[in-house]
């Protein structure tokens, strides 16, 4: 059986590339998180870390400062804005998903391990395909609180001209996907996106035109 990592053996293989108590304390003034006085523990192996030291994250969950609002993707839109002009990083200017359930998802407060870049050969092929290959998408808040943070503590974005799935569907089960947050043709402003990826409904169809 792979024994579990200590908080201080997976900060020393992570290096750079861990997120702990520490660091999400140092950006209160960015981002005003708290974490329990007791961390949860860190459930991957000191082998899979090792594995994982140089294309992934391993980042402790939080909680939102305010105890009055929960730490989810509609909270951190209203508080960091969606105005580039007026300070970065910011969310992109969208509105249609603040009706839907995953953006008042809160987040967990445990470890994740989340890969910094898109995994190549994933790229242009459909979600439900990708799922069938043992790959495991994270949450639209999870993939929110990650760049958010890792931008304040290493000066540095995440996914920066790629879009992520996500786990997350709307109401009509429709994949959400997030991330892009520079366009590289610039015609959109900067902003962390979330989208959703259309299946074909009946509600679809052709037109003729003589």
């Amino acid at each position: 059986m792979e024994r579990k990592s200590s908080y201080r053996e997976a900060r020393d293989i992570m290096g750079l590339n861990f997120i702990g108590r520490e660091e999400i304390s140092c950006i209160d003034k960015q981002f005003p998180l708290t974490t329990p006085s007791i961390l949860p523990e860190i459930p991957f192996s000191v082998e899979t870390l090792k594995e994982s030291s140089e294309d992934y994250i391993l980042i402790c969950g939080a909680e939102n400062a305010d105890p009055k609002h929960p730490l989810d993707i509609f909270f951190m839109r209203d508080f960091f804005g969606m105005n580039p002009d007026v300070s970065e990083p910011c969310f992109y200017n969208q509105d249609w998903y603040l009706s839907e359930e995953f953006v008042r998802t809160p987040l967990d407060m445990k470890w994740y391990l989340i890969k910094k870049h898109a995994i190549e050969s994933t790229r242009s092929e459909l979600p439900e395909s990708i799922l069938k290959r043992n790959i495991r998408f994270p949450s639209a808040i999870v993939c929110a609180y990650t760049f958010f943070v890792y931008y304040f503590v290493r000066k540095e974005y995440l996914w920066y001209h790629d879009f992520v799935w996500c786990s997350d569907s709307d109401h009509n089960n429709d994949r959400i996907y997030v991330g892009k947050y520079n366009d590289v043709d610039n015609i959109n402003k900067n902003g962390f996106s979330i989208h959703r990826h259309l299946s074909l409904r009946p509600c679809y169809g052709a037109i003729n035109i003589k």
